[in-house]
């Protein structure tokens, strides 16, 4: 006889929200890198708003907000306009990987792979707040 008592699994809803948290988490590690990155080789401008190193820390800030935000709270009207919001990143990759101008630092697979990214963050924020 065992005394391990079997797991009941997390309900379906809440799993897809613990996915959709931890998916938003890995997209936020990655743009925070990229920035990071871009920054060192000197593409991210000082501007009136501050130094980037401290836009670096205040993304760096609300991306854990808003992962533990959606890991705890796990409001649906909230996953929704963070699904949203995330949406607002697709038109300049886009403008970037299929229309570049010139003199633009970054190549097409850069922006290519950041849609790809998104995108799956979007569908992973979608099924957390509409799937059943």
């Amino acid at each position: 006889m065992t005394d391990v008592v079997p797991l009941s699994p997390a309900p379906p809803r809440e799993l897809k929200i613990r996915q959709a948290a931890f998916t938003y988490l890995h997209v936020s590690i990655l743009y925070e890198a990229a920035a990071y990155e871009m920054w060192r080789a000197g593409l991210l401008p000082f501007s009136k708003l501050g130094s980037p190193a401290l836009w670096l820390v205040i993304g760096a800030v609300v991306a854990l907000a808003v992962f533990f935000a959606l890991l705890y709270w796990r409001n649906l009207t909230f996953i929704r306009v963070i699904w949203a919001v995330h949406a607002l990143r697709l038109p300049p990759l886009i403008g970037g990987a299929f229309f570049r101008g010139t003199g633009k630092p970054m190549s097409e697979a850069f922006y290519i792979t950041a849609i790809v990214v998104v995108v799956i963050n979007l569908w992973m924020l979608a099924r957390a707040g509409w799937d059943l």
